[in-house]
């Protein structure tokens, strides 16, 4: 099966399929794709800053753990049961509100697994802020 490799069809599939990620994280876009890589956009607010100002923990796990998941997409299609198994989150340093950049990269791709790994950027710098590694499932349909 082909992969997604349109950026509004990959945006339309993540509403259609996942309509609640713009209740919980709101603002997070598809910019970029190509098979086995993906970047998204989320302008960081107040709905997902912690005490400190600074993002929270919970809002950069969400855009790696669905970041990593559509990249995986751009390689196997629409497989929305394509499933988390481990994340693995290390936070390198205190996001700013604004906008962050979820870079994510499947590592090899298997016929039940892919590995994948993300680095999450502030736009405003450049400066990676969490980086990420994951292993998902992917169902045989």
């Amino acid at each position: 099966m082909p992969g997604i490799d349109d950026i509004d069809a990959m945006n339309a599939f993540l509403a259609d399929q996942f309509p609640e990620l713009e209740q919980s994280l709101g603002g997070y876009t598809v910019v970029e794709l190509s098979p086995g890589h993906l970047t998204a956009r989320l302008d960081a607010g107040s709905r997902h800053l912690r005490p400190g100002g600074t993002v929270s923990g919970p809002t950069l796990f969400a855009i790696a753990d669905v970041t990593q998941w559509l990249a995986i997409l751009t390689q196997i299609g629409p497989k929305a049961l394509t499933v988390t198994t481990n994340l693995n989150i290390n936070f390198l340093r205190k996001p700013q509100p604004g906008a962050l950049l979820g870079k994510g990269s499947v590592l090899k791709l298997g016929k039940r697994l892919a590995v994948t790994e993300i680095s999450i950027l502030s736009e405003a710098d450049g400066e990676a802020v969490a980086h990420a590694t994951a292993t998902y499932s992917i169902p045989q349909t």
